[in-house]
C-alpha cells in the first residue's frame, strides 16, 4: 500500500531550474513518507517553446540527474520530461528510483481544442506499469485520460491504480471535464487515478504562453469506484494520500465492468 505524493507545480521553460524544484518537491514528500513521487507532464520544460533543443534521452543529464534525486530519497520519482525522436520529441514519463529508470511515451496525442501536438511530438505505442511494495501502478499521460481502453488494459495488466500527470489545457468546460473524466476512468477500470496537473500559472505567477496547455491545477485522487478522495486547488500545493488496493478488486467485483466487456 504504497503512500503517494502529487507535486502540484508550475514548470517553467528551463530545465535546470525545474531540477532544482524536483529535488525541493521530492525532499518534502519523502519527508512525509511518500514512496511514490508524480510530477507533472512537461515538468522538463513547460509546454509553449520549442521542445527540440530541450530534448535528452532518458539516460541524458536531466534525466540522470532527476534518478539521483530518487535514490538520495529511496523513492520513484514519474516526471514529465521530452526524448528525442527524430525531427519530432515524444512526450515521455520518466519512471526512475527503486531500480526502475526508463520511460513511458504517451500514447494519444493531444490534436485538439486547437492545438495540434502532432505537430511536434510522436505518439507512443506501448502501456507501461511498475509494482511499487507489491502494489502495480499504470502509467498514462494527459490526454490519455478520454480513452477508457487504455486504463482498462492496463486493470487488465495488474494495476490497481494509475498515475496520471498531466498539463491540462484551459479554458470553458475544461476543469469539469478534468474531473469528470479522472473519475469515470477510475470507476471504468476499477482503478485509483491519481491525477498530478500543473498548478495555474495565473495563480502562482509563473509566465507561460497562453496558447498553450499548461495546466490548471485541480489535481486528484479518484478511488475505483469513482469517488473523488482529495483534491488540490488551483494553486501550487502537494498532495499525499494513501491507496487501498484491495478496494480496486472490490469495485471491478461489483460493476463486472472488465470481464462483461462484449466490443
Amino acid at each position: 500500500m504504497p503512500r503517494i505524493a502529487l507535486c502540484q507545480l508550475t514548470s517553467g521553460t528551463d530545465p535546470a531550474a525545474n531540477l532544482d524544484l524536483v529535488r525541493e518537491w521530492t525532499a518534502r514528500a519523502a519527508a512525509d513518507g511518500a514512496r511514490v513521487v508524480v510530477f507533472p507532464e512537461a515538468a522538463m520544460a513547460a509546454f509553449g517553446v520549442p521542445l527540440g533543443p530541450l530534448a535528452e534521452p532518458v539516460d541524458g543529464p536531466w534525466a540522470t540527474a532527476v534518478s539521483e534525486v530518487a535514490a538520495e530519497h529511496d523513492v520513484l520519482i514519474v516526471a514529465g520530461m521530452f526524448t528525442p525522436a527524430g525531427d519530432r520529441v515524444r512526450n515521455t514519463l520518466l519512471i526512475t528510483g527503486l531500480g526502475e529508470h526508463r520511460g513511458y511515451d504517451k500514447i494519444h496525442l493531444y490534436d485538439a481544442f486547437g492545438f495540434k501536438e502532432s505537430d511536434t511530438v510522436a505518439p507512443g505505442e506501448s502501456t507501461a506499469t511498475v509494482t511499487v511494495d507489491g502494489t502495480v501502478l499504470g502509467l498514462a499521460t494527459c490526454y490519455d485520460v478520454r480513452f477508457p481502453s487504455l486504463f482498462q488494459k492496463l486493470a487488465e495488466e495488474g494495476a490497481a491504480a494509475v498515475l496520471l500527470p498531466a498539463s491540462w489545457g484551459a479554458g470553458k468546460g475544461k476543469r469539469e471535464q478534468w474531473e469528470l473524466l479522472v473519475r469515470a476512468r477510475a470507476l471504468d477500470s476499477g482503478s485509483w487515478v491519481l491525477a498530478c496537473d500543473q498548478a495555474d500559472p495565473a495563480v502562482t505567477g509563473v509566465p507561460v504562453n497562453p496558447k498553450a496547455p499548461t495546466g490548471i491545477g485541480y489535481s486528484l485522487v479518484a478511488d475505483p469506484f469513482g469517488r473523488i478522495h482529495a483534491q488540490l486547488g488551483a494553486a501550487a500545493d502537494l498532495l499525499i494520500t494513501d491507496i487501498d488496493p484491495a478496494l480496486s478488486q472490490a469495485s471491478r467485483t461489483a460493476t463486472a465492468v472488465l470481464p462483461n466487456r462484449r466490443l
